[in-house]
């Protein structure tokens, strides 16, 4: 493997670990301190979720293409 792709390997492996540490990190606060603070209807908390999941959706499927990045080397 050269020095170009080991770099860009490890580079996406950052950034699917910020991914997923932002996005936990978010919906919790937005969770369970924000939400409550404000008052804000179930329906806020579900929207939060999805949120979530979306982001948690987004690191899978890097995590996916880095795991095919992995492959091809």
């Amino acid at each position: 493997m050269d020095k170009d792709t080991e770099q860009a390997i490890a580079a996406k492996g950052r950034h699917i670990a910020i991914v997923i540490a932002a996005t936990i990190c978010l919906w919790l606060i937005l969770s369970l301190f924000v939400g409550p603070a404000l008052g804000l209807p179930g329906n806020y908390a579900l929207l939060f979720d999805f949120a979530a999941l979306a982001g948690l959706i987004y690191a899978v499927v890097n995590i996916f293409q880095l795991w095919r990045m992995r492959q091809g080397q």
